[in-house]
């Protein structure tokens, strides 16, 4: 499993546009196949600031979607709303005992 956690710094005023796209795509995203999860979140402080959290089978079915029109037609209504670029991280989720 992958975990990805993308943070995105968005200009106050398209914060509404973005939770309405975000109403639209998220259901999409979840029926990727691969797509184990997918959340939003937002800054206890900076209500601009939005973290997308998604559990993936593998790095493959991320970048499948990554690569998909879905991903892209949604990037580029996204990324003119935003102040800064986004932050993404991946991660493996590891058991310690």
């Amino acid at each position: 499993m992958l975990i990805r956690i993308v943070r995105l710094s968005l200009r106050p005023d398209a914060v509404s546009s973005f939770y309405s796209l975000f109403a639209i795509i998220a259901p999409k995203i979840r029926q990727t196949e691969g797509c184990r999860k997918l959340e939003l979140w937002v800054d206890a402080e900076f209500s601009n600031v939005i973290t997308t959290y998604s559990e993936w089978d593998s790095e493959s079915h991320l970048n499948t979607y990554r690569e998909s029109a879905l991903f892209k037609d949604a990037w580029a209504t996204v990324k003119p709303m935003f102040t800064a670029p986004a932050l993404a991280h991946s991660y493996l989720p590891q058991k310690v005992t």
